[in-house]
């Protein structure tokens, strides 16, 4: 039986909260959940982040029925839900002048039975912890993740970069986006972390295990624990976290 539990907080240094999640309610039996970070002048990017997140809820509940009970097809459609929202966003973007240059990352995870089906863009991130071990199953869309994988920079001189928030992929900026799609395992006793960087810019990796570890028998309190501390930390952006708990 699956727990979980989200939480969004504006932080400390911005003025506006542009993030936005999704988790089902309680009479929902799609298990989705979904993280995303706006970005873009004035309002636009909690714009941007509302309208991805309900395109792409909408289409992936139109067309569940139909492929749950197939691998590719579910892909699929993780696939063009994401491509198509990026579209719609992008769109808007371009109709309304206020809404130029908006654009957000976004991270979806669909559970099903023992796996989660994920579809990913821009640098919020979902991670996975199994027994002592945290692991992170998306890959970052950033100039500074391009720079680790080819060596330019190392761990540490990432974690301090001046261009560390400059995304290469991210839903809504260009009129066409792929996202990165997966399929892991999700077994009893594994913990699902979707959250935005201003959760993982504030907290290191091995905090946040200990934090989620130590509390994962109250996930409503335990979101809230990781959002205050990344506020003591600086707070220096929104901050997004939801917890699922394969019990």
């Amino acid at each position: 039986m699956l727990q979980y539990y989200g939480a969004s907080d504006v932080g400390i240094k911005r003025k506006e909260n542009q993030d936005r999640i999704y988790f089902p309610p309680e009479d929902n039996s799609v298990m989705m959940f979904i993280v995303a970070d706006g970005m873009g002048g004035a309002n636009a990017g909690g714009i941007a982040s509302r309208m991805a997140i309900e395109y792409a809820r909408q289409a992936i509940l139109a067309g569940f029925e139909e492929a749950k009970d197939d691998k590719e097809k579910i892909e699929e459609l993780l696939r063009t839900s994401i491509m198509n929202a990026n579209k719609y966003v992008y769109s808007k973007s371009i109709e309304v002048p206020e809404y130029s240059g908006m654009g957000t990352t976004l991270s979806i995870a669909l559970v099903l039975k023992n796996k989660v089906y994920i579809g990913h863009v821009g640098d919020s991130r979902i991670y996975r912890i199994r027994k002592n071990i945290i692991r992170q199953l998306t890959r970052d869309h950033s100039y500074v993740q391009a720079l680790l994988q080819d060596g330019s920079i190392t761990k540490e001189e990432a974690l301090h970069h001046p261009q560390k928030n400059m995304l290469l992929k991210a839903v809504g900026c260009e009129e066409t986006v792929e996202p990165d799609i997966m399929v892991k395992g999700f077994l009893k006793d594994d913990i699902l972390l979707i959250c935005s960087d201003g959760l993982t810019n504030m907290m290191d990796v091995k905090d946040i295990y200990n934090e989620v570890v130590s509390g994962k028998k109250n996930l409503e309190q335990t979101c809230n624990n990781l959002i205050e501390h990344s506020k003591m930390n600086g707070g220096f952006d929104n901050i997004s976290v939801i917890l699922i708990s394969n019990d």
